[in-house]
């Protein structure tokens, strides 16, 4: 029986169950698709999630995908300028998000278990039962990471407040027949007009367009060809000429969060979580950063070393962080309306985002760098231990945590997470932050014996 069933093989449910193995856990992914999608959906990697995914040796498999490295973020078609971040990748990689899911899955021990849709969830106080692919799966928790039309959420029947779509988008990875010279040859950041057009691989297109048509037409309504063709054509001109969409969805600003992430002991991530405008690939990222903070705690707690209120913690971080999402994203839906007072905004705020530090600020927003919780000191720039272990770093850790926390040398004294955060930073108090996030010491069991490699790890 797996530690911890998974609903849903995107990025952010991948990352999960990585985050988990390399825990040492026995992790089983469900997913309702029989095969890895081949359609583009994000198209970016912020620079926290660069961070995140190379601290895990996830990077390099992705790396000969790259489309082009972003100096920029963008805020509702907005330049922010990301060079001077506090950041070893002060830039956003442009790569499809299909490469990043196939990074990560290839790195899993188990294999995903594909053509499993969710049919059933059954919970009680010693574990949960799915039913999926007509089979039952038992485990002592599950991660719902099965998006934003998540079946977990449903079959629970958890509410999912928020507010609707006001305005109706449609994106399609397309082929062309036909294309006016110069345009669309290189990635590039949007500019907030109808008509976007980047080339993917394969010779594909990814284009986002939105005007009267698209508002009138209803979201259940398939997009075609000629619909596409009508909208490039009024971005670009007559020289462009669509030759087949590939794949389409029509999409809206509709902003949606869970109350609580941890209903029981099922826990939710990514956009089965928080759904919101898909702007700046802020969801894949976001549901990066909620596996990142998931992951270690989920372990801890199977393990029966996590404090009490750690799972809980996972919430209490995770939540305000991507409210502020919402709130970004709802922002930025309006400043992109074709209205004459919403472009005396935008405007506006045009203006405001030209001082450097307003545009500063906006990109630690965006990029994740800025990322931070309450009583935490930042990101530490170091990588992380490869078993999920903390780090402590120039000074001596006390006994009884080594299982659960890796010493190295240094001349700055830090105790940094699993998921790259600081939380001690010399000085008085670096027991009370090791009972506060990685539980009561281990009897008998002293640093010299996991430095030695000898011991499997106790997260």
């Amino acid at each position: 029986m797996p530690d911890v069933l998974v609903a849903g093989a995107g990025p952010t449910g991948l990352l999960t169950a990585f985050e988990l193995e390399r825990a040492g856990l026995d992790v089983l992914v469900l997913e309702r698709d029989a095969r890895p999608t081949s359609q583009s959906k994000a198209l970016g990697l912020q620079p926290r999630s660069v961070e995140v995914l190379a601290d895990r040796g996830l990077l390099a498999a992705i790396e000969p995908h790259v489309r082009a490295k972003l100096p920029a973020g963008h805020f509702s078609g907005l330049p922010i300028d990301y060079t001077d971040l506090p950041t070893r990748f002060p830039y956003q990689l442009g790569v499809e998000q299909a490469h990043v899911t196939a990074a990560i899955e290839a790195r899993l021990r188990t294999r995903v278990l594909r053509d499993a849709a969710v049919t059933a969830v059954r919970q009680d106080d010693g574990g949960v039962t799915v039913t999926a692919g007509g089979r039952e799966h038992r485990a002592g928790w599950l991660v719902a990471a099965d998006g934003g039309h998540s079946t977990v959420r449903t079959l629970l029947d958890v509410a999912f407040p928020g507010s609707p779509a006001r305005i109706s988008l449609v994106v399609a990875d397309i082929l062309l027949a036909a294309k006016p010279a110069g345009l669309a040859d290189a990635w590039a950041l949007p500019a907030g007009a109808s008509g976007y057009l980047v080339p993917l691989s394969g010779g594909r297109y990814r284009t986002i367009v939105f005007g009267e048509e698209q508002q009138r037409l209803g979201r259940g309504e398939p997009v075609t060809a000629e619909e596409v063709q009508r909208a490039l054509t009024a971005a670009h001109g007559p020289g462009i000429l669509v030759g087949e969409v590939l794949w389409a969805s029509r999409f809206g600003d509709a902003a949606r969060q869970l109350e609580r992430y941890r209903h029981g002991r099922v826990l939710f991530a990514g956009d089965a979580a928080h759904v919101h405008l898909p702007v700046g690939g802020q969801g894949l990222n976001l549901g990066l950063q909620d596996a990142a903070n998931l992951g270690w705690k989920l372990a801890a707690t199977v393990r029966g070393t996590a404090p009490s209120a750690l799972i809980d913690s996972y919430h209490d971080e995770r939540h305000p962080i991507a409210a502020r999402v919402l709130v970004s994203t709802r922002a930025q839906a309006v400043l992109g309306v074709p209205d004459p007072d919403a472009a005396a905004v935008r405007e506006v705020v045009t203006g405001l985002l030209a001082v450097p530090e307003a545009r500063h600020a906006v990109a630690l927003e965006l990029s994740g760098i800025g990322v931070t919780y309450p009583g935490i000191s930042g990101r530490a720039e170091v990588p992380v231990a490869p078993d999920g272990r903390a780090v402590l770093i120039g000074a001596t850790l006390p006994e009884g945590w080594s299982g659960r926390v890796e010493q190295r040398s240094g001349a700055e004294q830090r105790l940094v997470r699993p998921d790259g955060y600081v939380v001690w930073s010399g000085g008085p108090g670096l027991e009370d932050a090791l009972h506060r996030w990685f539980g009561s010491p281990e009897a008998g069991r002293t640093a010299s014996a996991t430095v030695a490699g000898t011991a499997r790890p106790a997260i």
